[in-house]
């Protein structure tokens, strides 16, 4: 996945919290809900939220197929995505020392446009079942105008990093005697029942896939 030793860009600054094993960026990869991929269009930088998906050494990216990062795919351009978990606020006795407890995955690599059908397919499925698990089993098949309208980047990892805060606050020793409180305020992510529309039949079950989710993602 890195190599050996990393470009500049890929380094963290600050050593101690640093990570660069597969496992411990793939953890991340595959817990978090919302990617943020950054690139270079028009000659500005640009960075847009979006679902992702990790298939081992490959992140499944999509959109629509006449959006920006799509477009730049096609010709190999180089992206960065960052995936952040916020796991709590961390509040010291001193504004300088407030924080934050996260996990965060930093990926670099050339974009690739997925063309083969066989391969855009399972790439939607990836991205649908990250966020709810045996989802594609349980709705229609996908239209071709629909795939059509899809567009599917593959994103080898050639470079990450992993960033990770955990603990408690770390004051300065003159201040631990002053009398304040200080601690860390968890933040928990956790999905909830789901709402059905107006056009689901009265008394219908939710799917198995939100329970599926609501594992995952409260791990």
């Amino acid at each position: 996945m890195a190599t050996d030793p990393l470009p500049a860009y890929a380094r963290i600054r600050y050593s101690m919290r640093a990570h660069y094993d597969a496992p411990t960026v793939h953890a991340i990869l595959d817990a978090g809900l919302v990617g943020h991929l950054s690139f270079i269009a028009d000659g500005r930088p640009m960075t847009v939220p979006l679902a992702y998906a990790r298939d081992g050494a490959c992140l499944y990216l999509h959109g629509a197929s006449k959006t920006r990062f799509v477009k730049l795919c096609r010709d190999a351009a180089p992206l960065c995505l960052s995936v952040t978990i916020l796991d709590g606020i961390v509040a010291a006795r001193s504004a300088f020392h407030h924080s934050v407890n996260y996990r965060c995955a930093i990926v670099h690599g050339h974009a690739r446009a997925v063309e083969d059908a066989a391969e855009h397919d399972h790439a939607l499925q990836l991205i649908t079942e990250h966020l709810l698990p045996g989802r594609y089993g349980e709705v229609r098949p996908m239209l071709p105008k629909e795939r059509k309208a899809t567009g599917v980047v593959a994103l080898e990892i050639e470079t990450a990093s992993a960033k990770i805060r955990t603990g408690p606050p770390v004051d300065d020793e003159d201040d631990l005697t002053l009398g304040l409180w200080s601690g860390v305020v968890p933040v928990v992510t956790a999905l909830g029942r789901g709402i059905a529309d107006n056009h689901t039949p009265e008394g219908l079950p939710e799917p198995a896939s939100l329970a599926a989710a609501r594992r995952k993602f409260a791990e």
